[in-house]
């Protein structure tokens, strides 16, 4: 008899399934490595059991999928970004929002230390792009109960570069996350916890992926953007696409671009813009066969 469960943990070959009120210590079958194909945290999979452990003989199909972390169906990657100290980084920002998108992971902006400056700019460039985005404190605890909301029922994570206030917000939703996640920091050592250790805390009636991978902004957990899909990842793009008075127009510097006008109007912040053209000059040096599969 199979139960079906959710991959919780994985560590070093051993992964515990929740399987409704149960978790079960399991490893894989050898048939997925032959495959060329890994269970991963946040992964539905069909689970036999033998004892008091378990054999993983299946994974349900895949919503979305990262290599670095390496962790399966994410619904939102809250990113935090903080008014001051450090000053916001909208490249790096926005870089994540797209890269999030291209991978259907729902991008979602939390503006933290708005006690020490007003976060109502940096909320409104990102809500009139089309993201939910708002001031969450943990000094305050604004915002706290709007990130309840968002993770019950739902697998997501956090991200932020240090010093923006993640972990203070995080011990707000939940003290027993940062507690336990900064425990096995201690106890593994950074480097080994970033390659072997993924987990799922379960909070709020859903998951908050802990993973040193997202104690940091690094871009190398993303697969790049080719420069041909880039203007999808800028929801804010779509209604000017097919405005163009060229075929093929890149949104940068093109005579007739629906884009552009529309930045000039004001409709889409200059600051999305400017990233959007860091990131296209970025991707031109891409080729398709780079992209991991």
């Amino acid at each position: 008899m199979m139960v079906e469960g959710l991959i919780v943990k994985s560590n070093s070959g051993f992964y515990n399934v929740k399987c409704g009120d149960r978790v079960i210590e399991c490893h894989a079958r050898g048939i997925f490595r032959k495959e060329h194909q890994s269970p991963l945290v946040g992964d539905r999979v069909l689970v036999s059991e033998h004892g008091t452990d378990g054999m993983i003989e299946e994974i349900l199909p895949r919503r979305n999928f990262l290599i670095r972390p390496p962790i399966a169906n994410l619904d939102f990657l809250v990113i935090v970004v903080s008014t001051t100290q450090p000053e916001p980084n909208y490249f790096i920002i926005d870089k994540l929002i797209a890269a999030a998108q291209t991978k259907n992971i729902e991008p979602v902006i939390a503006v933290s230390k708005g006690d020490l400056r007003d976060g109502s700019e940096i909320c409104d460039i990102y809500r009139r792009a089309g993201f939910n985005s708002f001031v969450a404190s943990g000094v305050t605890g604004e915002g706290v109960s709007e990130l309840q909301n968002l993770i019950r029922g739902h697998i997501g994570a956090f991200t932020g570069n240090s010093g923006v206030g993640k972990s203070t917000i995080l011990n707000l939703i939940n003290p027993k996350v940062t507690l336990d996640t900064g425990e096995i920091s201690h106890k593994l050592g950074r480097g080994r916890h970033t390659t072997r250790l993924v987990e799922l805390f379960e909070t709020c009636d859903g998951y908050i992926a802990d993973t040193p991978g997202f104690s940091s902004i690094d871009m190398n957990r993303f697969e790049p953007v080719l420069k041909e899909n880039l203007q999808f990842s800028f929801r804010e793009f779509a209604p000017f696409l097919d405005n163009c008075r060229f075929t093929g127009c890149s949104h940068t510097k093109e005579s007739g671009c629906a884009v552009l006008e529309a930045v000039e109007q004001g409709i889409i912040p200059q600051s999305r813009h400017n990233s959007y053209c860091g990131m296209y000059e970025e991707a031109k040096s891409i080729k398709e066969w780079e992209i991991k599969k």
